[in-house]
């Protein structure tokens, strides 16, 4: 099942624990922490469905999409949100027995512009997500979705102390789960998309059910 943003029953749910489900209150209040930081201005919250600090996969894509804003979405991100993307992500995630409380979603930018983020912009961005990073005791994996995710990682990656995987973290890149990423007049290479997508979600699929070392 996806989209069940779209519902305004399991909207107002959402939105009623946003603020007292235990697992999501310090995302969310790190999420406050940021919003309009040197005026960049709003960012999404995350919903309550996915794990909040207990979140085992840290899923990044480019910036929050239409469908995050409040009052015109559902003012969370969340692979339920009414759009394709997210339908897309949700479709992926089960078939790869990953369930949403596993995952916690995010964007190289967090804040709402909804275009390509400069390269400032990224740079804003990592920092946030090495903010983010010590909130998430249980992470294993980094789900890297399209090519400003990987610029964005790579910002990350330079103000760590150390390499990620020192701390039993793997990283798996793959394409964005949004159309565009499809847009190709070559079918087989539309294919290979999709198929390398797919590999990736399996991959972390894997290694979520691998026993903890």
């Amino acid at each position: 099942m996806s989209r069940r943003m779209a519902d305004p029953n399991f909207r107002a749910d959402q939105e009623a624990a946003a603020f007292t489900a235990d697992h999501i209150v310090p995302i969310n209040l790190f999420v406050d922490s940021i919003r309009d930081r040197d005026g960049r201005g709003w960012a999404p919250y995350v919903a309550p469905l996915h794990g909040g600090i207990h979140a085992q996969v840290l899923s990044i894509l480019r910036d929050p999409g239409p469908a995050t804003q409040a009052g015109v979405g559902s003012g969370f991100l969340a692979v339920e949100n009414n759009d394709p993307t997210a339908e897309r992500q949700m479709i992926l995630f089960e078939s790869a027995g990953i369930r949403p409380w596993q995952v916690l979603p995010w964007n190289a930018y967090p804040w709402y512009v909804n275009r390509a983020p400069s390269a400032a912009e990224l740079e804003a961005g990592a920092q946030v997500i090495v903010e983010l990073l010590e909130l998430l005791p249980e992470l294993r994996i980094i789900l890297l979705q399209g090519r400003d995710a990987e610029a964005g990682w790579r910002r990350v990656s330079r103000r760590l102390p150390a390499p990620i995987e020192e701390r039993g973290v793997r990283v798996v890149a793959t394409i964005h789960p949004g159309r565009q990423a499809l847009f190709t007049p070559d079918k087989d290479e539309r294919a290979r998309r999709v198929a390398r997508q797919e590999a990736a979600f399996a991959e972390v699929g894997e290694l979520v059910r691998q026993p903890r070392g």
